[in-house]
């Protein structure tokens, strides 16, 4: 039997890491690529605002081709659908009869059906390798087995600042609010992954300023350091 070719959406964190790991431990899929919105204003991943460049290291490291969903800011919901639905035509056209696309959603349903709703409109299908997961489990096991994440957006409604730019790791999660789900699901903080078992190769990051948006949102700026190795 074949292996039935999927897209992943990465947005760089911790949660489409494991999706991506769950997916390539499935002899039923063969992810083919990684589907990535990118602010094409400011070159960074739209909502965690890591630098494109990262982004492709990434890509690189994991061995996987990139597709970006290349958007203006500000951008509307309609014009993110109608970016969206191009890469979803170039992804048919590099491999024919693809109809599947992952997510690393945990538990958010509305997100989840809408996600189900906008890719049912071209005839694709959603996947939720990690749906419906404990999040305090998934989250002890990224960090077990040696996966490497760093915060790098923070809720300051949700979670002090000062959580942004730290390493996610044991003693994070050990010092958590108790109202603040393990994986950030509902949009507490986001993670960039750099390195551990998925990883060819661990990206060398450096950290740049901190800075606050909208008066709400923290977020801690990495670079790739050109310096280390």
């Amino acid at each position: 039997m074949n292996a039935t070719p999927i897209l992943l959406a990465w947005s760089g964190g911790k949660d489409c890491l494991m999706a991506l790991q769950r997916l390539r431990a499935d002899p039923q899929w063969q992810v083919v690529a990684l589907l990535t919105t990118v602010n094409r204003t400011y070159q960074r991943i739209a909502m965690h605002g890591v630098r494109r460049d990262i982004l492709l290291a990434q890509a690189d490291a994991l061995g996987l081709p990139l597709l970006e969903v290349a958007m203006d800011w500000p951008g509307s919901n309609e014009a993110y659908e109608a970016a969206h639905e191009r890469a979803l035509a170039q992804a048919r056209m590099r491999w024919p009869g693809i109809r599947h696309c992952a997510f690393g959603d945990l538990f958010l349903e509305d997100v989840r059906d809408y996600r189900v709703r906008q890719l049912g409109r071209g005839g694709w299908r959603a996947v939720f390798p990690i749906w419906g997961e404990d999040t305090e489990a998934l989250a002890r096991r990224f960090v077990g087995e040696g996966h490497r994440a760093v915060l790098c957006c923070v809720d300051t409604q949700q979670l002090p600042a000062d959580y942004c730019g730290r390493a996610y790791d044991g003693a994070l999660l050990d010092g958590l609010p108790a109202a603040v789900d393990p994986c950030g699901e509902r949009g507490e903080f986001h993670t960039l992954s750099f390195g551990g078992p998925m990883f060819a190769r661990e990206l060398p990051l450096r950290r740049g300023e901190s800075v606050r948006r909208d008066d709400r949102f923290q977020f801690t700026d990495f670079l790739l350091d050109a310096t280390a190795g």
